[in-house]
């Protein structure tokens, strides 16, 4: 694989890196077809072993995502009423200050729903701050292994053949 397939690649990867931050853009993917395209192109066994690593370690990310924070959401009372107060939050907060907003948008519409159900602003706010630590650490859990897979794909085309 020449320098600019190589620079090429390494730019889908940082995209991927910097995408899983970025609510709605699909880092973890990214990163896994950055690899894929990499390992398409440069059919060594080093490529093949990395794109299988890379594989296993996203798709386990995945199941770890998806299994640890709806445990804690369930225990705050997170139903479909807050998910649509969060999501209306994050559309008029994308609106109202574009790209940057979106993320304030969504925890003062989570914010809103629970002050409506609990009344006070102290439990709602911390209502709000155990969502976002839930969201948060989901989050933190993918970027660990994008930037795990973008640190090995580094390694290996550093190192050369």
């Amino acid at each position: 694989m020449d320098l600019p397939q190589l620079l090429l690649v390494g730019l889908v990867l940082l995209l991927g890196v910097l995408g899983v931050m970025v609510p709605g853009v699909p880092g973890t993917w990214l990163v896994w077809a950055g690899v894929l395209w990499w390992a398409l192109h440069e059919r060594s066994g080093r490529a093949w072993t990395l794109l299988v690593a890379a594989t296993a370690l996203l798709l386990l990310v995945q199941v770890v995502k998806w299994l640890l924070p709806p445990r804690r959401l369930r225990g705050i009372g997170a139903s479909r009423r807050m998910a649509a107060y969060a999501g209306a939050g994050a559309v008029l907060g994308f609106v109202l200050i574009p790209v940057v907003g979106t993320v304030p948008g969504f925890v003062g519409g989570i914010y809103l729903c629970e002050r409506r159900r609990l009344g006070t602003h102290g439990e709602a706010w911390s209502s709000a701050r155990t969502v976002m630590r839930a969201a948060g650490t989901s989050i933190l859990i993918e970027l660990l292994a994008c930037l795990t897979v973008a640190a090995a794909w580094s390694g290996v085309v550093l190192t050369g053949p």
